[in-house]
């Protein structure tokens, strides 16, 4: 499977996994489906109104459809948007597919990027009826479609082979005993990133991007562990202290 490297703001550099262009359409046909389920739902909502409707002309189940289907379509329309925005990159058929928006500056995709991908599906699904789409990500190296070009952006699949768990934010354990307090110095966004390097070595065997990202913590957090200890299980722990601890100060 192909791979793009993305440095982030901490300067260290990060394999992901491109996501496929059959990953990206089953996404897609998942998406769909999702407006279909809408589009029925809106039928059954519009034969209860014309259930209890006075207006047997129809003139009242006729107002009622077009507000519905209005509805309906504004919300296809935005969806995507909406999605990314609020969901990290992620509609329901990516979550479904375990595939990711990512920007290729290392930083989380802002806003105005999501904006000029949704902007651009009029060219990629609209205009040319997909095609566009299913054109550029199969032949760009970093398979982006027209939006994805425009914007800096990229897809990238979040389930490598190994399987490993996805919820860099989710808690250990009950009974887990954190070892190094000092973490509470750190944000959910280095949290990922650490979580981002362990799936990267799980998948790569790069031992100089952990070495590196571990080097960087001890100093920034001024802790030392046992020689015991490498630094890849130096980053588990620091992403199992950190879930435990947040997970005690919300309780």
């Amino acid at each position: 499977m192909q791979t793009i490297k993305i440095t982030t703001s901490q300067n260290i550099d990060i394999d992901y996994q491109l996501a496929s262009l059959g990953d990206r359409v089953l996404a897609r046909l998942i998406d769909y489906g999702v407006f279909i389920g809408l589009y029925l739902a809106v039928l059954i909502l519009l034969g209860v109104i014309g259930g209890f409707t006075n207006y047997y002309n129809g003139k009242g189940q006729n107002i009622g459809m077009l507000i519905l289907l209005g509805a309906w379509f504004l919300l296809c329309l935005l969806y995507d948007l909406l999605m990314e925005i609020f969901f990290n990159g992620q509609s329901l058929g990516k979550r479904a597919m375990k595939i990711k928006v990512v920007s290729l500056t290392g930083a989380r995709p802002r806003v105005g990027q999501y904006l000029l991908r949704w902007f651009f599906r009029i060219i990629d699904f609209g205009i040319t009826a997909g095609s566009a789409a299913i054109i550029t990500v199969a032949v760009t190296d970093k398979k982006q479609r027209i939006g994805d070009i425009v914007a800096d952006t990229a897809v990238v699949n979040l389930s490598p082979k190994s399987g490993i768990n996805e919820l860099a934010l989710a808690p250990p354990p009950a009974g887990y005993v954190p070892q190094f307090t000092q973490v509470t110095l750190l944000t959910d966004s280095d949290i990922v990133l650490i979580h981002d390097v362990i799936k990267n070595y799980v998948v790569t065997r790069n031992k100089m991007l952990v070495y590196k990202l571990a080097m960087k913590l001890r100093s920034y957090l001024n802790v030392s562990y046992p020689s015991e200890i490498n630094d890849y299980q130096f980053l588990k722990i620091v992403v199992d202290d950190y879930n435990s601890l947040a997970a005690k100060g919300e309780s």
